[in-house]
């Protein structure tokens, strides 16, 4: 159109038969359609540079890194909720920014949620996730143990209290299907008297295999009053705690994390 431009009162029939047509972008190699308009504006822009390639190259906008929608007002109420609120998406954040700005006096405007993203990005507030806490942490006291003063102690009587713990052996077995294992000893200790009620190795760790061995302790010594364990996953089963109760046994078991205090326990393994 610069090389011959149309006659007077063809240019929008020129501008049409343009955009009617399909274009196959350079970069990319897709089919792309231009409207007549922006092929008008392009053409106008074309006519009054000196170098028209120059002009239709990509320009650099004005307002690149700033925010013109969002105010200041906007710009401190979204830092403060991101300082207090770090895990929040950009959503929720622009949310609770809408109802903060609403209610202040006098009411400021809120930017829109892309506007909040591209602030977010920018300024380089990223979401930060929460990490996943595990049960030994949920369970944790509030006190270290290091930070508590630590006392040994003994019951007055023979059966009392009873320590129960697991321990896994140091040498794997060969089991009859053919596999190499490492055994696990259960052993019931008596406070008072240090005496080993009993002491007897399985394959594993499970409420079968406690309530089995505690079944062969008390044949052995009779009904302890308490019956002390680190909270193992077999010992705080329902079977098993229902089991205690149903005897008149009472269950003591330790403060999590807290393994001094089945120190007797601990201390016959070593």
């Amino acid at each position: 159109m610069l090389a011959a431009p149309p006659a007077p009162g063809d240019l929008q029939a020129a501008l049409n038969e343009l955009a009617a047509r399909t274009w196959r972008h350079p970069l990319t190699g897709l089919d792309v359609r231009f409207g007549a308009s922006t092929i008008q504006r392009w053409y106008y822009a074309c006519r009054q540079a000196s170098d028209p390639v120059a002009v239709l190259r990509n320009q650099v906008r004005r307002d690149i890194g700033s925010f013109p929608s969002v105010c200041p007002e906007a710009a401190e109420a979204l830092r403060a909720l991101y300082a207090s609120h770090s895990s929040w998406n950009a959503k929720l954040l622009r949310d609770n920014l809408q109802v903060v700005l609403g209610a202040a006096d006098p009411p400021a405007p809120c930017p829109s949620y892309p506007s909040v993203r591209r602030y977010l990005k920018a300024h380089g507030l990223t979401r930060k996730r929460p990490q996943r806490r595990g049960v030994d942490e949920i369970l944790a006291p509030a006190t270290p143990p290091t930070e508590r003063e630590i006392r040994s102690y003994e019951v007055a009587y023979v059966l009392q209290l009873l320590h129960l713990d697991f321990h896994e052996g140091s040498r794997q077995i060969l089991t009859r299907t053919g596999e190499r294992i490492k055994p696990l000893l259960v052993a019931f200790i008596d406070d008072h008297s240090r005496f080993i009620a009993h002491a007897q190795w399985y394959t594993s760790e499970g409420t079968e295999q406690l309530v089995h061995g505690f079944c062969q302790a008390l044949s052995k010594v009779g009904l302890p009053r308490s019956l002390m364990n680190d909270r193992g996953s077999a010992m705080m089963s329902g079977e098993f705690t229902a089991g205690l109760a149903a005897l008149g046994i009472v269950h003591v078991p330790t403060r999590p994390r807290s393994p001094h205090v089945n120190g007797k326990q601990e201390a016959w393994w070593s």
